[in-house]
């Protein structure tokens, strides 16, 4: 079987290659690509591939813009931490996903189901396009997806939508929730600023503030401004000078 593998992350496509191939060692990894534009461009060589692992946010964009560019019709298992409705709809058609961090028994799996169901992994072009519809809507930025935390030996999905705002603390990412409970993340701030866009702001290279938490802000010093939250934060969020007109246009538009 030939695999193609996408993801901007060189290490978690490492890995995912060696986790493969643990697997299944017959299988030939054809390629790890890391962006869309890369991508399309390999896809217009029209390779012989059977199966595509893909992340779904690459640096240049979404994967989907893949997909639809070259009109794909190999099956796709996606890579990613999105909200379950959104993931569903892969399964409608029998393509799966992997929730990040992915592990030896998640992968086995997705790819024992590709096999299980080989004949239905093709849908129609016309299928196919709406599937891709149907999933980008669900990333859009009026939509609010899951960010991953891990407790113990376990993996749970945190709706951002309770998410008051996003923290760097001691090179951790934390989540604050408006119940005031605090959740470490494995996301960097920059993913999430990426994932969140508009409806949280970068205020600096410290926090990410969701709009429905911010209460008001007030002047500071050196033409600064300070952030007012709805909920009980002992830190000062200070935005600087250059991003006061970004954030006020922001306030007002969300």
């Amino acid at each position: 079987m030939r695999i193609l593998i996408i993801e901007d992350e060189k290490l978690t496509a490492k890995d995912l290659a060696r986790t493969i191939a643990g697997h299944d060692p017959d299988v030939e990894i054809v390629a790890m690509l890391s962006s869309v534009e890369e991508s399309i461009a390999f896809f217009q060589t029209s390779p012989p591939i059977d199966l595509i692992f893909s992340d779904i946010q690459l640096g240049d964009g979404l994967s989907f813009e893949i997909f639809e560019k070259t009109q794909n019709q190999t099956p796709v298992i996606f890579c990613t931490a999105f909200n379950e409705y959104a993931l569903e709809a892969f399964k409608t058609v029998g393509i799966d996903y992997l929730l990040k961090p992915f592990s030896k028994a998640t992968v086995g799996k997705a790819l024992e189901k590709y096999q299980l169901l080989k004949e239905r992994l093709n849908p129609p072009k016309d299928e196919m396009k709406g599937l891709m519809n149907l999933l980008k809507a669900q990333l859009q930025p009026h939509k609010t997806p899951s960010v991953i935390i891990q407790q113990g030996d376990k993996i749970i999905p945190l709706d951002t939508a309770q998410v008051a705002l996003f923290a760097v603390e001691n090179d951790g990412v934390f989540a604050y929730t408006f119940d005031q409970r605090k959740w470490l993340l494995s996301q960097t701030l920059d993913h999430l600023e990426h994932s969140l866009s508009p409806a949280f702001f970068r205020a600096n290279r410290q926090y990410l503030v969701n709009r429905r938490a911010v209460k008001d802000a007030s002047q500071h010093f050196n033409r600064k401004i300070a952030i007012n939250l709805t909920v009980p934060f002992t830190e000062q969020i200070v935005i600087g000078k250059l991003k006061v007109t970004a954030f006020v246009e922001w306030l007002a538009n969300n």
